[in-house]
Order: C-alpha cells, then structure tokens, then sequence
C-alpha cells in the first residue's frame, strides 16, 4: 500500500466515524427511538436520555462515570472489562511517550537504505522511513531498539500487576456485599456414585452432606434428564405467545364500522401453508389445555424417574458453601466433585451430568479438533492475504483490469479490500468456537464464554497476525523464493515485517473508526427494530423482543481487542507509529463502551470477574509473542547483541507464575474472608432453591412434596 492509499484509509474511516457519531447524536434524540439507545435504562426504570441537545454530552456522561457506576448498572464483569481496555491504553500511552520521539529519528537519519532497496515493491513508501526496516544490519543504531523492547515489557509488567490487584480488590468488595445472592448459598455436586440398593438419590446426597455439614446443610436439588419435559414446555410457551398474539390481532380489528371484528384464523398443516383452517385463538386455547396436563404429568414422571448423577447442595450459610467447593470431598477424583454453583440463569442443564472421564475425553477431543482448525484455517486466510494488494488480484482475475485502472476505484478498493474481506471472515467462526466448547461439558455460560474466548484468541493471532504477516510476505516475493536459498528467505521475512505494520495500520484504523462508529450509532439495530416493529410485531412482549440488546458479547469482542493488542504490542518497535493506533483504539474503545455498558447493554450473566485471569494470560501472551518476534527480527538484522533479549522471556514466565501463585487462587474459589460478613437481612434459603428450579419443571401445583423427590 502506497502513501496515498494509507491516508485515504485513514481520512475516509475517520470522515465515517464523525458521520456515524452525527447520526447517533441525532437519532438518539428521538423518543422513537430509545428503545435502542437506553435500552439498560428502560429495564431499570429509568429516564433515557438527558435534556440537552449537545452533541458530545455522552462524552462527558461517559467520562464522568465512576467505576461505582458502572458496577451498579452493569455489573463487575463490565467493569473488569474496563480494567483491561484501561491497563491497555496506558501500556500504549506509556511505550508511545518513549519509543516515538526516540526510535523515529534512529530510522529516518538512517541514509544507508536507499530508493531501491526498499519493502515497497520499488515504489518508496514515505511509511517506511519511520520503520526499524530502514536501518541497516549490524547497525549500532539498532541498541535503542533493544532498550526499547526491555522498556515496553517492564511497563506491561507494571501495569499487569497494578490491574490484578484492582481487580482483585472490586471482586473481593462485590463478594463482600450484604445483598442476598443464591449462587453464594449454593454448590454444584457432580459424578455421584451409584446409591445403594433401596436408597433414592435425593436420599444419597442428604445423607453424605449431612454427615460432613450437619449445621449448615439445608437440602439438595438431584438433576433430572429435562428433555422431554423441556421439549413439552417450550412448546407450551409458544402456543401462549401465540394466542396473545392473537388476541391482540383481534382486538386491533375491531372498528366501529365492524365492532365484531375479524377473528384470526391460520392452517394447521406443515408451516401453516396447508392442513384445515382453524380459529387461532381457540385452537391455541385448546393447544394449552392439552399441552398444560401434559407438562403435569411429564414433570411428576421427570422429578421421579429421571433423576442423574449430579446435585444442586445448598447451605444456609455462605461461608459453608464457599468452604465446600474447595475441600476434597472424596479419596478418588472421579467421585463427589464439588465446586462453586453459578448463577441460576446461567447452568447449562444439559452437561451437569457428565461424567468426569466422559469430560476429559470430550476436552481433549474439542481441543484436537480446534487445534485443527486454527491450522487448516490458514489455507483461507493465506488466500485472503494474497489478495491484500490489486496487482495481485489483477493476474487472479484479468476481467476487472479496466475498474481497477479508474484512479478513484483503485485507490479506495487498495485502501479497505484486505481489512473488510478479514472481518468478514473471522466473524463466521463465533458461533462455531462456542458450539464446541459447550460440548467439552462445561456446566455454565460464563465458563463457557471465556473458554470460547480463550480458543478464539488463539486462532485469530494465530491466523491473523501470524498468517498474513508471513504469507502476506511469501507471496508477494514467490517467484523470488523458487530461486533462494533459506538465508534469503529470512531476509525476505525481515524485510516484511516492516511493511506489513502498514496493513496493520490501516486494519487497526478500520478497527476503531468504522467498528466503534457502527457500535455507537447502533444503525444496523436500529433498522432491525423498526422493520420488526412495523410487519412483525403484534404484541408488547414481541416489541421488547425486538430492542432487547443482549450483553456485550465477551466471546468475541475480548478476542478481537486482545488481537490488536497483539498487532500493537508487535509492532511496537519495529514500527512505532503503529502505538497512536493503538492508544486511540483502546481509549475510544473505553469512551464510547462506556457509553454502551451505561446506557445500551444488559448483562446475561455476572461472574464476579472471574474473565480477567483469561484477559491476563492472553495479555502476557501476547507480550511473550512480542518477545519472541524481537529476537526473531534482531536475529534478521545480524545484531551481534540480541541475545540479550532473552531474559525477558524468562522474566516473563517467573512474572506469569507469581501471578498466578498470588492472585488465581481468589478467582479460582470464593476466598472464605470476603463471605464471612454480615447480611443485611436473614436468607430465605428456600426462596434461594426454588430460583434454581428450571422453568419446565417450576410450577404452583408441585409443592415442596415433589420437589423433595429430586
């Protein structure tokens, strides 16, 4: 990519950003339309929007939160996640302030590097002279550099081990609140043995923790198989939604002109196209007559008969369930497993019963097959990167020569063509990562969020970063390397790296400008909402459907920052101008996320912040890849002193280590310190266990009677 190209890219995403920011100032103002701008406010009851018209004063709404704040609206899992974009921008701030006005003027006075003898294809890129590209082997200008590489991993040290003692600090200040929260009075008991001849399980389980908790125990809740009755149950919620809508149809067709209105009528048959033409509502009616003696009896035969090898225990002492997830409870590891409860609306039913060798097997099955992945992923993305200049395209695809001979066309096309086909490409994995990690047999969504984030990370570096700045390089010289030895391979290797941050450049611009616009304006929702309002929804609950926000989406929004932290930290000093990049990246991401977690998004889950030992791992990571990266490139640059460097991957691993010796224990477990404070009010311990009860098998007509069965 040419100068030229680097600033249109850059002038044009920031020209969409100011457009973008513009517009969310203006629709945001419309009552219209709050349901898609305050959505977080409208379910706590609040007022959605100030009075005043000025266009930034979310800006200073944002900047004037206080972590308090954002707690109280959004929980300790968002401002966790503020922690990170924080610890991130400052590392950027910090390495920027040195490495710019020191490492800049070592590449540009370096002369040695001439016209000819450049990574721009023989076209001399203005970007190249400010890159670690442009000084020569054995340079002895090359030891800032290297001190530059020590600076930026002290500072990631310091600002790491800053952010995990905060962190620490709001998780321990959350666990400690007076406010009664189920999962503290509870503990998820898994691989219970076979009971004795004559015993029930509910009978196995009281007895065993009776016998070790004889003060605190209060009652179990044995897991049942709820296929069934979930199938029946569900099918029973959509014949209600049905009806309502219905009725609401009904009501909308009565005119004064026809005060009887028009009853709705729809087809029984396959998707409503064929079968008899029935009444809605009374076959709805009768629908859920039928379906509700159903769910009945399924759920008496399901509480009964169909109860598994792992339990619900709950205490009326929080101390007592904390002290309980992290005792050994049994000689073998296979039986009594014991660990934290997560929250109600957070247990995936499905694989609280596995068994502990059946989730080991699974594990290591989903990491060979995402092992696999994230290697043959690099075909495509090879590919991908092929295409990252149109001179490469052009001999793929001779037919679209003359478009891409028009000045206008070939300049914005070279500018967004390999950032825009990227996105799109890794945004079809998510759901993919995700599917397979709850297959490992994970027992709650927030585990299994940040074990879909853990893989995701993975593969993006690994196919991203990695992938296009090698093959990028390799293809761009192919003819070259048939005809090179392996010493010239690495110096086209080397000679890439520089020339790569441009892409880079632009892909993190692309990043911050268009993707934080798009998030702040919220314009695709926006449509979605309307369009849904207007032909599809009938009813109050279809419309609260329709603008419901969902959370912030960690699985892949964690991942795709850690990538351009990788990139940043990367290129820190191979290509120092890549640092504004990225501060502007993580602080717009702080500014205008702020603003969403205040306003926009509801959280689905809390887990007390136990995301960031994940965040922190991928962050040192990433420091450590950087690392490897130097030594790699110095070794390019034939500098006699790199070995230097490779302290700092031994610093790196006794720093990760001692973190995780110091810090991981409090996020692995409920330290018994910050659950031995007072509540403001008694627990009604029964109200705890009732909200664990799954929704197809709650009802008033099951008393305690029933429950006591499972």
């Amino acid at each position: 990519m040419d100068f030229a190209s680097f600033l249109t890219s850059l002038g044009t995403s920031l020209i969409i950003f100011v457009i973008l920011m513009l517009l969310f100032t203006w629709l945001s103002g419309k009552p219209g339309n709050h349901e898609i701008y305050f959505p977080n406010r409208i379910f706590k009851g609040m007022e959605p929007s100030s009075r005043t018209r000025n266009p930034i004063s979310w800006i200073k709404e944002a900047v004037s939160s206080s972590e308090n704040d954002i707690i109280a609206v959004s929980g300790v899992d968002t401002a966790v996640y503020f922690v990170f974009l924080s610890t991130a921008f400052s590392m950027m701030v910090l390495a920027g302030i040195v490495l710019l006005p020191s490492l800049l003027p070592l590449s540009i006075t370096d002369h040695s590097i001439t016209q000819n003898n450049t990574t721009s294809n023989g076209t001399f890129s203005e970007l190249d002279k400010f890159s670690m590209g442009h000084i020569e082997q054995k340079s002895p200008r090359l030891w800032g550099h290297l001190i530059a590489v020590y600076w930026v991993s002290l500072v990631t040290y310091f600002l790491l081990w800053k952010a995990y003692k905060h962190v620490s600090e709001i998780r321990a200040t959350a666990l400690m609140s007076s406010e009664v929260r189920a999962e503290q009075f509870a503990v998820l008991v898994r691989d219970i043995p076979p009971p004795l001849e004559g015993e029930t399980r509910k009978e196995q389980v009281n007895s065993y923790f009776k016998a070790i908790y004889p003060d605190t125990f209060y009652r179990s809740m044995v897991v049942t198989d709820n296929t069934k009755v979930n199938k029946i149950w569900e099918e029973l919620e959509g014949y209600r939604k049905k009806l309502v809508r219905a009725e609401t149809v009904y009501a909308q067709s009565k005119t004064i002109d026809k005060p009887e209105g028009i009853r709705p009528m729809n087809r029984i048959g396959f998707l409503g196209l064929c079968g008899k033409n029935v009444d809605t509502i009374e076959h709805c009616n009768e629908k859920i007559n039928g379906l509700i003696t159903k769910l009945e009896t399924e759920q008496k035969v399901t509480l009964r008969d169909k109860q598994l090898s792992s339990a619900l225990v709950f205490f009326s002492s929080r101390v007592a369930a904390a002290s309980a997830a992290q005792n050994l409870h049994a000689r073998m590891v296979d039986t009594w497993t014991v660990e934290d409860a997560p929250e109600p609306r957070q247990l995936i039913w499905s694989n609280l019963s596995l068994q502990f060798y059946m989730r080991e097997v699974r594990k290591y099955i989903v990491y060979i097959t995402v092992a696999l992945m994230v290697v043959f992923y690099m075909i495509p993305i090879t590919m991908i990167s092929a295409f990252t200049t149109l001179g490469k395209l052009v001999k793929l695809m001779p037919f679209i020569k003359p478009v891409v001979n028009i000045a206008p066309i070939r300049t914005v096309l070279e500018a967004y063509l390999p950032q825009l086909a990227l996105i799109i490409f890794l945004a079809l994995l998510p759901k993919l990562l995700m599917f397979l990690t709850k297959l490992e047999g994970i027992p709650s969504e927030s585990h299994a969020v940040r074990g879909a984030s853990g893989k995701y990370f993975y593969f993006v570096v690994f196919n991203v970063f990695i992938g296009v700045t090698l093959s990028g390089t390799l293809f761009g010289n192919f003819k070259d390397l048939e005809k090179s030895s392996l010493t010239k391979i690495a110096d086209l290797l080397g000679k890439g790296l520089p020339d790569n941050a441009t892409f880079f450049l632009t892909y993190v611009a692309l990043k911050f400008f268009v993707g934080y616009g798009l998030e702040l304006s919220r314009l695709i929702p926006l449509i979605i909402f309307h369009l849904k309002k207007k032909y599809l929804c009938k009813t109050e609950a279809e419309v609260k459907e329709a603008w419901a926000p969902g959370d912030f989406g960690y699985a892949t929004r964690v991942p795709g920052d850690l990538l351009i932290l990788t990139i940043t930290l990367c290129y820190s000093v191979i290509a120092p101008l890549i640092l504004p990049f990225g501060a502007v990246y993580f602080g717009l991401g702080w500014l205008v996320l702020r603003n969403q977690a205040l306003k926009v998004y509801v959280p689905s889950f809390e887990s007390y912040g136990r995301m960031w030992p994940h965040m922190h791992a991928r962050f040192l990571a990433a420091l450590v890849l950087y690392q490897v990266t130097m030594i790699g490139y110095f070794t390019l640059k034939l500098f006699y002193f790199t070995p230097l460097l490779f302290p700092l991957l031994i610093f790196s691993l006794i720093f990760a280590v001692v973190c995780k010796k110091k810090f991981y224990g409090f996020f692995e477990h409920t330290a018994l310190e910050v659950v031995c404070h007072e509540l403001k009010e008694s627990p009604n311990v029964e109200r705890v266990y009732r909200s664990f009860v799954p929704p197809s098998l709650s009802s008033d007509k099951l008393d305690g009677d029933h429950y006591g069965d499972a």
